[in-house]
């Protein structure tokens, strides 16, 4: 018998093994995560939209394309557009050098790149407050040469891009460690260059898992609040993002225009968990297709 088929079967058997629960205790499983997910994520989902199109939908497209709502936009697209390249260029050389090569400091390198996972947003941006703040020590040296960090577009650049570096490095380093380095390593044997290596041998191998990645750190960027707010200085029509506008908008009884903003983030989170969930399918469907080869 074929051993693939013999493979197959005994995985078959083993996930039989797992579902030996009856059929009572399988719906009730099932309920429960259904209504779970209905309480805490399908109701606000239609909470956020039925209260924007609470006064028609003239007023909800109003809500996000005054001058205000319009540069919190301009804004969140344009910190993620920074953010995320940088990170992705950051999570594939830290993946690449963790996975492939062994160095001193390796473990201190990894504990980095988790760093923001445990520490709050709120404290990563008071971090940079501290550092370039009008009292810290570079301060009076930033504001003797009109150098603007915080309470402007850096300040927002930086603390998001401290917030998002782990996504795409924590996406890839695993897989990287995974598949070994002796296809690179037989590449450079036959004569490849470094970069002839890694743009035609583990780049191909990754690139499912770094867009994936990609995906969830430009997802966190425009719905970072903390660490944004923190360093933001709230400045409306200049500094704020759209979670900040979304906020100020809520504060002052607006919740039309509140909810309208909050909705563009769903319809954005929805998106970008569309796309997760075909890289995801995608992904699943290499896998098998490696299995069966």
């Amino acid at each position: 018998m074929n051993p693939v088929t013999i493979a197959t079967n005994t995985d078959l058997q083993w996930k039989d093994s797992l579902t030996t629960e009856s059929s009572l205790v399988r719906w009730v499983l099932i309920g429960t995560a259904f209504l779970y997910l209905t309480l805490f994520l399908f109701v606000p989902l239609v909470a956020i939209f039925t209260e924007a199109l609470k006064h028609g939908l003239s007023s909800y497209v109003d809500s996000f394309l005054n001058d205000d709502a319009l540069a919190a936009i301009r804004l969140t697209l344009l910190v993620a557009a920074v953010a995320v390249p940088l990170n992705a260029l950051f999570g594939v050389a830290a993946a690449w050098a963790i996975a492939k090569f062994e160095f001193v400091g390796k473990q201190a390198l990894i504990t980095l790149i988790d760093m923001p996972l445990a520490v709050s947003p709120v404290i990563s941006g008071l971090i940079y407050v501290l550092l370039f703040g009008a009292q810290s020590w570079l301060g009076p040296w930033l504001a003797e040469h009109d150098i603007k960090i915080i309470f402007a577009l850096p300040g927002i650049v930086l603390a998001t891009i401290f917030v998002t570096v782990p996504f795409v490095a924590r996406e890839l380093i695993p897989l990287m460690q995974s598949q070994g380095r002796e296809e690179e390593e037989a590449a450079i044997t036959l004569g490849a260059s470094g970069w002839q290596t890694f743009t035609r041998v583990t780049l191909p191998n990754i690139k499912w898992s770094l867009l994936y990645g990609v995906i969830l750190c430009n997802a966190r960027a425009m719905g970072e609040f903390g660490a944004v707010s923190v360093v933001s200085g709230h400045i409306r029509g200049l500094t704020n993002t759209m979670p900040l506008h979304v906020e100020i908008l809520y504060n002052e009884y607006n919740a039309v225009a509140a909810f309208g903003v909050a909705s563009l983030l769903t319809l954005l989170a929805i998106v970008t968990l569309s796309a997760k969930a075909l890289i995801e399918r995608k992904t699943v469907s290499l896998n098998r297709q490696n299995i069966h080869v």
